[in-house]
């Protein structure tokens, strides 16, 4: 297998940016190009998945924030939106798999990518377990019999945290097998998924803002809130909008499988993000109109799920939470591709252990099935915290968030330095002959403000609130659980890597 260079410095292609290859950036095609435009969008959709999310954390927004949480919604949205202007650029100028890790190490160095790589793969990991958890939300909602440990179905009690566990290596079990099959069922089951989800986000706005209960003047409201203060509410309540917004990359790390992915990949990761950053926004908005009480608890603990099955009735209600279910299913199938993809990256330029494993594409399906395995089994390990705190319902959650948010950010910095020192350009030309996606003029403010706004909610989802990770007390390393996460990775990567340059100066 051909592979870069291990020198730190990755130079850019010397043939023009037009040419379709792989070989310009030293590898061969081994995954099969057969994605068109509206895969590579569902990719990225499917990844960011706005019902799995907004069903999985409106309870935790509005329980910290109340009816005023729906205004971090668009600020978060206008940040990611600044963040994917600039991936669009990359995806545009470095269409290959591994997409962060890729952009990170030739933007900056060898080392610096890695560790964006590592940070990035392990934050998948951890995400592919957290939205396996979200049928907890959904599965009870439509019939009893899912709560198959205990009685009580709220995620954060014992017996829901057990189960949501058990539900979700069921389900991640089922994700890993298609992971194996082929790329083109894969591609079949996402866009069918996707295709449900849009209707079905669809038809749930429609239906809440016509059943409203309230004026949208509700949502300057603070009673309720966890919070104190506006600015407090707001800062909490931005999780729900920061979980939802993530994952658009993967119409770029789909690159290797998408045909004319130079032009594809920067308009399906914009229209993604897009897209479900409209329709979640309406959602909460739907949801927070047509709830029949914002006061007597439910919201706070049972979230969209009672809305639709109490003001829609059951009937309705539940069919729809049926359409949230298939969402999640695509949603941890994506994630799970997105993290697949981003292993077999790294493994084949010989960066992690068991790299020939892990890099190795089978002939026929067209797919790298150990990293599937490996994110799989590591994935439902994670589900197991489940069974000894319920608390680790919302760690798990929010340390994928700190995890890719802060691996974006090891993104946009290098790009903002290379843009700075006139390294960077988006001249060129795609597969169609046209001008390759550039910010231009805008390049450096946009780019700025998307690194400032990374590294603010960084620093705002990891901060160790005791009141958001230890609300029973007594449970330290929950309130510290995304810091001490985040710092095992950074240890455990930073011993590999020393690990692999005392090989290379042994060896003679």
């Amino acid at each position: 297998m051909t592979t870069t260079s291990p020198s730190e410095v990755r130079p850019d292609p010397p043939q023009p940016p037009g040419d379709r290859s792989l070989a310009e950036f030293g590898y061969r095609q081994e995954l099969h190009r057969s994605l068109g435009r509206y895969a590579s969008f569902a990719a990225g959709f499917s990844f960011i998945s706005v019902l799995t999310t907004v069903f999985q954390f409106f309870a935790f927004g509005y329980a910290f924030g109340g009816p005023v949480f729906f205004w971090a919604w668009p600020a978060v949205l206008v940040g990611q939106l600044m963040v994917a202007a600039c991936f669009a650029e990359l995806a545009a100028r470095y269409p290959i798999s591994g997409a962060i890790y890729q952009w990170s190490s030739r933007l900056s160095n060898l080392t610096f990518g890695w560790f964006a790589g590592w940070i990035m793969v392990i934050g998948q990991i951890v995400v592919v377990a957290a939205a396996a958890l979200a049928l907890q939300m959904v599965l009870p909602a439509i019939w009893s019999g899912f709560q198959l440990i205990g009685t009580d179905p709220a995620p954060t009690s014992a017996d829901g945290a057990a189960n949501a566990a058990l539900l979700g290596v069921f389900l991640l079990a089922l994700t890993t097998l298609v992971n194996v099959l082929d790329n083109r069922v894969m591609s079949v089951i996402n866009r069918v998924g996707v295709t449900a989800e849009i209707i079905g986000a669809v038809l749930i706005v429609v239906l809440l803002l016509t059943h409203s209960e309230r004026t949208p003047g509700i949502t300057f409201h603070t009673e309720g809130a966890a919070q104190s203060g506006l600015f407090g509410a707001l800062l909490v309540g931005s999780f729900t909008a920061a979980y939802v917004m993530i994952g658009f990359d993967s119409a770029g790390e789909m690159s290797e499988e998408t045909r004319d992915p130079r032009r594809t990949a920067p308009r399906t990761i914009l229209t993604a993000l897009g897209a479900a950053g409209l329709l979640g926004g309406l959602i909460v908005l739907g949801g927070l109109l047509a709830a029949p009480s914002l006061t007597d608890g439910h919201l706070a603990v049972d979230g969209l799920s009672y809305v639709l099955t109490s003001s829609l009735g059951d009937g309705v209600g539940k069919l729809l939470l049926a359409d949230v279910v298939v969402a999640i299913a695509v949603a941890t199938l994506a994630i799970q591709t997105a993290a697949c993809r981003m292993l077999f990256s790294m493994a084949r330029d010989g960066q992690l252990p068991f790299a020939a494993r892990l890099a190795r594409v089978h002939p026929r399906t067209g797919m790298p099935g150990a990293p599937a395995l490996v994110v799989g089994v590591l994935a439902a390990a994670l589900l197991l915290l489940n069974f000894a705190s319920p608390e680790a319902f919302l760690a798990i959650g929010t340390t994928c968030i700190v995890m890719l948010y802060l691996a974006y950010a090891m993104v946009t910095g290098p790009l903002l330095i290379a843009r700075l020192r006139g390294r960077f350009t988006s001249e060129g030309t795609d597969e169609k002959g046209g001008k390759l996606f550039s910010l231009g003029r805008w390049g450096v403010p946009v780019n700025a403000l998307a690194l400032l706004y990374g590294l603010f909610m960084t620093v705002n989802l990891a901060w160790p609130r005791a009141e958001v990770y230890d609300p029973a007390g007594g449970h330290w390393y929950f309130q510290w659980f995304t810091v001490l996460f985040l710092g095992a990775t950074l240890v455990l990567g930073l011993g590999w890597r020393l690990h692999c340059r005392h090989r290379a100066t042994a060896t003679p």
